[in-house]
């Protein structure tokens, strides 16, 4: 499943001395009476999830599935980017002729040109959107599906468009939940104790996942099962509770985290760890900041700086043993380039050995601290199980700074800021 190895992070203190300090947030996780606690609902969540909104959730995947070509997922941060971790770490990031849906992303940029892309692409193709807000007011967002809308609607006309149009938002309050009401639209809930980057596994990330043609059924059963293990309290048995443990001490003199991954399809996973992490931890002038890169392509570039400049990071590397597909390099009859040597071989074991390679480099005489988290395979039950294994991370890693993991106050500034430039009543 998954396996976390510490031996090459050069740590200075013995994780069990944390002991005592892991038994208090315990506690405060279990309670909800530490700082956010309103907001662990995703700790439960595989095992306390609504059922009956799950059948929902498959039954509008399918018929997303078998009446479009596209489905937009129109949302920013956390709204979008679980999904799409998840969707383009199992399926991959080219197009497959042999997918019933493509799904594509708006409403996290105010791009331009970005926009009108995308808008161009859809007026040729069917498709249908799935908003997310909890407010309905997000600007990126809601610019975003007020295009989204209004060409839908000249494509199709308001009756028809209203059968493409799917809102994830706030149960009961919101500019979307009534427009909901108004419309008629489809509607899934974002839960009230649950924030927007912990939701990837609420209907937030589940709906586009499902439609795609992912297993949620196995994805949730991943994230159970992680749940079950990451609960036992004691430091030796909790590799989510241990990566914390490691994180804090080498947060003493490091600034950076750099998550690293060897396949390009990984990449949102990184992204998706960039805002867990960043957003969770980064205040009260605290925090590692968060990093990514994709090896090989990336040890041709900041490669150089890992290796050889400032010694300001550590990195943590996901490495998968089985990829999705695999090849061999080739026999060529005069061997120009050299290559015969790896012929029969298959690119696999290329890749393996580059990470090791890389590894015993950075480790040894670049000096690096390096955790290493390893799955078996990337495939929906696997990645449920590593979704949660980071959440619960997040939680131990941000009590063990003395912050709140669950609110984001920073990111008001920048929106109070642009309202009041963009001339918006009341700022």
């Amino acid at each position: 499943m998954l396996a976390l190895n510490l031996t090459h992070t050069k740590l200075k203190g013995s994780l069990k001395d944390y002991q005592d300090r892991i038994n208090r947030i315990t506690d405060l996780i279990a309670t909800k009476k530490g700082p956010g606690g309103d907001f662990l609902g995703w700790d439960q969540w595989p095992k306390q999830f609504d059922k009956e909104e799950f059948s929902l959730i498959q039954k509008t995947a399918k018929y997303i599935r078998d009446n479009f070509q596209v489905l937009v997922v129109c949302g920013i941060g956390g709204s979008y980017l679980g999904a799409r971790a998840v969707i383009d770490a199992i399926q991959g990031l080219m197009p497959n002729k042999d997918k019933s849906l493509e799904v594509i992303y708006l409403g996290q940029t105010f791009s331009p040109t970005y926009t009108q892309q995308v808008l161009n692409y859809l007026a040729t193709k069917t498709f249908a959107i799935n908003v997310i807000s909890k407010s309905g007011t997000t600007t990126e967002t809601s610019i975003a599906f007020r295009l989204l809308k209004d060409l839908l609607e000249k494509k199709v006309g308001v009756t028809e468009a209203r059968k493409a149009i799917f809102a994830t938002t706030d149960k009961e309050k919101g500019a979307l939940r009534a427009l909901v009401k108004q419309e008629g639209y489809v509607s899934f809930n974002l839960p009230d104790d649950i924030g927007g980057r912990y939701s990837v596994l609420t209907a937030v990330g589940l709906l586009p996942i499902a439609a795609s043609g992912i297993d949620i059924v196995a994805l949730m059963a991943g994230a159970k099962e992680a749940m079950v293990l990451y609960s036992n309290s004691q430091i030796e048995a909790n590799p989510a509770i241990q990566y914390a443990i490691a994180r804090h001490q080498l947060y003493q003199d490091k600034a950076v985290e750099m998550f690293v991954t060897y396949e390009p399809q990984f990449a949102m996973i990184a992204e998706w760890l960039k805002q867990l992490f960043a957003e969770s931890e980064g205040k009260e002038n605290k925090g590692l900041l968060p990093g990514s890169v994709s090896f090989s392509t990336d040890l041709h570039s900041v490669g150089q700086f890992i290796q050889d400049g400032s010694p300001i990071l550590f990195e943590t590397v996901l490495y998968v043993k089985k990829p999705t597909y695999d090849l061999t390099v080739p026999l060529s009859v005069n061997d120009a380039d050299g290559l015969n040597y790896l012929a029969g071989r298959p690119l696999s074991f290329v890749n393996e050995k580059a990470y090791l390679g890389t590894l015993q480099a950075h480790v040894e005489e670049g000096q690096v601290p390096v955790i290493l988290i390893t799955l078996d395979q990337m495939d929906a039950h696997h990645l449920g199980h590593l979704l949660y294994f980071f959440m619960k991370t997040v939680a131990y890693s941000g009590y063990l700074l003395g912050i709140n993991p669950f609110n984001q106050p920073g990111v008001e500034i920048y929106k109070r800021n642009m309202f009041k430039l963009l001339g918006k009543k009341g700022y």
